[in-house]
């Protein structure tokens, strides 16, 4: 600690101890060891990066660089994150996604320029623009085709219950009309290139495709995401009235568990291994030759354990398909195994525990039925 006399040094770290601050108050990291000094809480480098461009509301400092004067020192003690966020998390909306330090920038700073600078949690009620049940707007769009991004007009309806988009402005017909609940959104800045790119996934005729989009404004794009939340809410909480509210929130959009390249073999395990960009979205393992491909090029369902499927390390003895990758994965299923090759040993090792905490779940009946629905494998 860099400086300030012996009671504000002491009284500083024993605010820093409290159990409240261990954790950063904004993506909750454990550890911070920065805090805002106008603001009272306690927070990690990264989510300190975020508030230095907000210095109207925000003055951060290093709780092990800098100096704290005995003002400041009263002022986080008095604070603290408990305190300030019962004043800037009041009331927050339940589908709202409230991201972590493992969440890409756009999300993690609007969520902070939420709470500080928009105070849209603040007070009971308070009219927010991905709340109104309905959102139209331009989002650039990239062609099936051409690869090319181009503004297209979406419009989300919770009337209705699906999202459209269309290629004109003027255009009477949507493109596209997509029911609400098989839509799921993530955020994909590295893999779209666009730090605001937005990957919307939708089930059609029980396969997934995908339309990647982005926001030139990283607000309207988080609030396009919190909208699709909004309304996929409240029409689950029609669908499943019985159903608490953190249980729909727990079925809302959700992150891929694992995506990244492996090479794989064909059914006959003699075929030469290919490198394909793989998606592993809970049960659903897809493959695409491109990870911006709009259809998937095979999926296959991965069940748990008690229903015969496992996952080992390493290829079964005597394959003969030819592989440049040398650290190898088997999924065990009830009909055939499929064969993958990693790069190296810690891409292994993160396929095998992302496998492994799906194959360990139990299968919900939700799920035996998509497995019977599920007539799509990995072709050759």
């Amino acid at each position: 600690m860099a400086g300030g006399n012996e009671w504000s040094m002491k009284a500083l770290k024993e605010v820093w101890k409290r159990p409240e601050n261990s954790l950063c108050a904004d993506c909750g990291k454990p550890d911070p060891d920065w805090a805002s000094s106008t603001l009272g809480v306690f927070i990690c480098l990264s989510c300190s990066g975020i508030h230095r461009n907000i210095p109207s509301i925000s003055k951060v400092k290093s709780l092990k660089m800098d100096y704290w004067d005995d003002a400041q020192v009263q002022f986080l003690a008095k604070h603290g994150n408990a305190v300030t966020k019962a004043i800037y998390e009041a009331h927050i909306p339940i589908y709202y996604y409230q991201p972590t330090y493992n969440d890409c920038q756009v999300l993690r700073e609007q969520w902070i320029r939420a709470k500080y600078e928009r105070k849209e949690f603040t007070e009971p009620g308070k009219q927010l623009p991905y709340s109104d049940g309905v959102k139209e707007g331009i989002l650039w769009k990239r062609g099936r085709d051409n690869g090319q991004f181009l503004p297209r007009k979406f419009l989300l309806s919770e009337r209705e219950g699906c999202l459209k988009y269309f290629t004109k402005q003027d255009a009477k017909e949507p493109k596209i009309n997509v029911k609400i609940d098989v839509i799921n959104a993530t955020f994909q800045p590295e893999k779209i290139g666009n730090s605001n790119g937005l990957q919307i996934t939708y089930l059609k005729d029980n396969k997934t495709r995908n339309i990647f989009v982005y926001h030139e404004s990283g607000k309207e794009v988080v609030d396009w995401f919190n909208a699709i939340r909004s309304v996929q809410f409240h029409y689950l909480k029609v669908a499943f009235p019985i159903a608490s509210d953190n249980e729909i929130k727990n079925r809302l959009t959700r992150n891929f568990l694992k995506e990244g390249y492996m090479e794989k073999t064909g059914p006959k395990q003699r075929e030469a291994f290919k490198k394909r960009w793989f998606t592993l979205d809970h049960r659903r393992l897809m493959y695409f030759k491109d990870p911006l491909d709009t259809f998937a090029k095979g999926e296959v369902f991965v069940g748990s354990g008690e229903n015969g499927y496992s996952v080992q390390k390493g290829l079964p003895s005597g394959t003969q398909g030819n592989f440049s990758w040398h650290f190898g994965i088997t999924i065990v299923t009830p009909d055939r195994e499929y064969l993958f090759t990693c790069e190296t040993e810690t891409d292994q090792l993160d396929w095998i525990r992302a496998f492994t905490s799906v194959i360990n779940q139990a299968m919900t009946p939700q799920e035996y039925a998509s497995k019977c629905l599920d007539a799509v494998s990995f072709p050759s």
